[in-house]
């Protein structure tokens, strides 16, 4: 058996019922129930389909909490807020695998381009030895 603060459950594991949630939020479980309904946190479901929640979703609902105490946003514009942050931290996400292709990307022209560059030096090279060889002997 896994220990809840075994870090292999990772903060996206809906190990907490709504009860414990909402103790660890600060909140009341009906205010957990009414964020559900308006798509504001959504845990996930027990086999009961009872309610169950990760420590991403508990950290979600102390923002929630924060945003509509503290900063007076109401819960339209907390839902937004919400939808933003996700959107901007998948953006990143793609951002930084898009600037890790990016470098592969340079780092194999780069490669390519050095053998080609140090064969066309060679070429070069011959072709004046060539030339001068030819300019020698015509002297």
């Amino acid at each position: 058996m896994r220990v809840v603060n075994d870090p292999s459950f990772g903060v996206d594991a809906p190990v907490y019922v709504i009860s414990v949630a909402a103790e660890l939020a600060g909140m009341h479980p009906q205010t957990l129930r009414q964020y559900d309904r308006l798509g504001i946190v959504s845990p996930g479901r027990a086999s009961g389909r009872g309610r169950r929640y990760s420590m991403r979703d508990i950290q979600t609902l102390r923002e929630v909490q924060r945003l509509s105490q503290e900063e007076g946003v109401n819960l339209a514009g907390i839902k937004r807020i919400l939808e933003l942050q996700h959107e901007v931290d998948q953006l990143r996400e793609q951002v930084f695998h898009l600037a890790n292709e990016l470098e592969a990307a340079r780092r194999a022209v780069s490669r390519r381009g050095r053998p080609a560059r140090s064969e066309e030096h060679t070429s070069e090279n011959q072709s004046q030895q060539h030339t001068s060889g030819i300019a020698a002997s015509a002297g």
